[in-house]
């Protein structure tokens, strides 16, 4: 709906009318020839260029469209914008993303091309980033040591390219994943949102740091934060020969989603990876009511341009 931002702004329209009244009030007064009214029209007349009259009159009307038009861009005309509200979840999500040296193994497949595992989960994490509107994400990162890459927000399209461009090496090369979590709930702990979810992916063993991963589990089932685990990778302990590398602890994920009250995902394949996401939507839905909010089309740059070219195309014609 068309409106302005400020009407009342154009009650000056006849302003110039009542200063040049008071001008002509307050002229001074003094020595002079009376002339009758009619012969000082006749004089003032015989005085003027052919064609002044009409010069006059259109400096006039130009002069009064170009004020009208001043008046108009500074009132604010505007149009309402349809802009859907953004859907509000009340709830705080901190994606915690293992980097540790493991996750260069390049046993995953995107389409018929292999990948590695950190490929896999940047480009399906991203998007699945990009799907939480109405949830405030956060990111945590951890090798070695554990740290905060992005905080809460409802900009998940930051919080996604900030995944996309997730580098192994950055927080160290072990798998400390009781840091990582640590880390999720201590932001959290300042959180007033409903409801606080943290979703966890290793595909490791935890191998630094001095907690044990299901006593930070614990400490999150005391604050009333669920953790979903993702377990990465084609093998795990049970499934793994002895010594050999690149092996998930799928227990202990297991167990830190049953402390905590949330759900676990065994992930083999791409295809599984993206049957987590698709069920981390459902079970973490975000179809909530929004926040109205008006944004508005400003249309003010019109009149003032129409404004400032009658100025310009008449002063020309006036020096011409």
């Amino acid at each position: 709906m068309f409106d302005l931002a400020d009407p009342w702004i154009l009650l000056l329209l006849p302003l110039p009318l009542l200063a040049l009244r008071v001008a002509r009030a307050g002229q001074v007064t003094g020595s002079a020839i009376l002339v009758p009214e009619r012969i000082g029209d006749a004089l003032v007349a015989a005085g003027r260029p052919k064609g002044g009259a009409q010069l006059v009159n259109r400096r006039s009307m130009a002069l009064w469209l170009i004020w009208a038009l001043v008046l108009l861009a500074i009132s604010g005309p505007r149009d309402l914008a349809p802009v859907s509200a953004l859907k509000v979840s009340g709830r705080d999500l901190a994606i915690v993303l293992d980097l540790s040296g493991s996750m260069v193994r390049d046993d995953f497949h995107l389409g018929d091309r292999p990948v590695t595992r950190l490929e896999a989960v940047t480009t399906v994490g991203a998007d699945f980033a990009r799907r939480r509107a109405g949830d405030r994400v956060a990111l945590v990162v951890f090798g070695s040591e554990a740290y905060f890459a992005a905080p809460f927000t409802f900009d998940t399209d930051s919080v996604a390219r900030r995944i996309e461009e997730a580098t192994i090496g950055i927080s160290g090369r072990a798998t400390n994943i009781s840091d990582g979590l640590g880390l999720a709930l201590k932001r959290l702990a300042t959180s007033d949102a409903e409801s606080r979810v943290v979703i966890l992916l290793s595909d490791g063993i935890n191998n630094a740091g001095a907690t044990n991963p299901r006593g930070v589990a614990e400490l999150a089932a005391r604050r009333g934060v669920r953790v979903h685990t993702i377990a990465l990778g084609p093998k795990d302990l049970t499934t793994a020969e002895v010594g050999e590398r690149g092996v998930v602890d799928a227990a202990t994920l297991r167990a830190i989603a049953q402390i905590s009250g949330g759900e676990s995902f065994r992930v083999r394949t791409t295809e599984d990876l993206l049957a987590v996401t698709e069920a981390l939507d459902r079970l973490e839905a975000t179809d909530s009511e929004g926040l109205a909010a008006e944004i508005y089309r400003e249309y003010w740059v019109w009149p003032a341009t129409l404004a400032a070219m009658i100025g310009v195309w008449f002063g020309w014609r006036e020096l011409s």
